[in-house]
């Protein structure tokens, strides 16, 4: 194992460089990914990391011991405490990170079956929160609008809690392309429509429209929808975000989709 001790370090130079610029990220096409969890999501479904570092006392932790055990080609670099707190930024770090290569799809298939589409989300915990329900109500594919948070920034993974390796996601889409192109139905999601989410037909191959946080979907984007809909909400507020109001659509589809299949 390779010992870092100064913050000088070429090596520990180029991670902090990952963590902190997109154009690095984007440069390099590489990911930092921090926390067992996220480490071990990408060895369990895409491959092995290209580099692993590790903090002195997280050398102590049976999951990170295991975790190393399971990728014996990988050295890892052992880091002092203080200086594996400068790439994590979370309070209390678990103890190692991996660099990996960022997964990139080709272009959007020509026939895609089901799809999220998300118009210029911005809040990475919100992408995050919406790439992980994608992934656990079944949906295989997520377009990204070009004005959307980049979808393997280290806050948008850390709330996608591995979502992103079980899921293609296209970033830079062109989505009222691809929604003309889709070959099942769009359904766009707006506050104000009159039609409840409930009573729509969410079986079958349909693409989710879900637009910014403030301003929602674009109007050349609502007008290529087969469908606008509304989710019901008798309480007192307004409306509620948009990492909810996708989460409550897609488990609606897959409430659907279970009552279809016992027919």
């Amino acid at each position: 194992m390779r010992q870092i001790g100064s913050a000088a370090n070429p090596r520990l130079k180029a991670l902090r460089k990952l963590l902190h610029s997109s154009q690095e990220r984007k440069r390099t096409g590489l990911s930092l990914l921090d926390g067992i969890h996220l480490v071990t999501a990408y060895c369990d479904n895409v491959g092995m990391p290209q580099q692993v570092a590790v903090s002195r006392s997280g050398l102590a932790d049976p999951e990170i011991a295991a975790l190393l055990a399971k990728i014996p080609r990988v050295e890892p670099l052992v880091l002092s405490d203080s200086l594996f707190k400068q790439l994590s930024p979370v309070t209390t770090p678990t103890g190692i990170l991996a660099v990996v290569k960022t997964p990139r799809p080709q272009s959007v298939p020509a026939a895609l079956d089901a799809c999220v589409m998300l118009e210029d989300i911005q809040d990475p915990g919100n992408l995050g929160s919406i790439l992980r329900s994608a992934a656990a109500a079944g949906m295989r594919h997520v377009l990204l609008s070009e004005h959307s948070v980049r979808a393997w920034s280290p806050r948008v993974l850390r709330a996608g809690m591995g979502a992103h390796f079980v899921i293609n996601i296209y970033e830079f889409a062109d989505l009222v392309e691809a929604a003309r192109a889709f070959p099942g139905r769009v359904i766009a999601t707006r506050q104000q429509a009159s039609r409840s989410v409930c009573d729509a037909d969410l079986t079958g191959g349909i693409a989710l429209l879900f637009g910014n946080e403030g301003a929602g979907l674009s109007r050349e984007l609502l007008s290529v929808a087969h469908e606008v809909v509304a989710i019901p909400m008798p309480g007192k507020v307004e409306s509620i975000n948009v990492a909810a109001a996708a989460a409550v659509c897609l488990f609606e589809r897959v409430r659907q989709m279970r009552v279809s299949s016992k027919r």
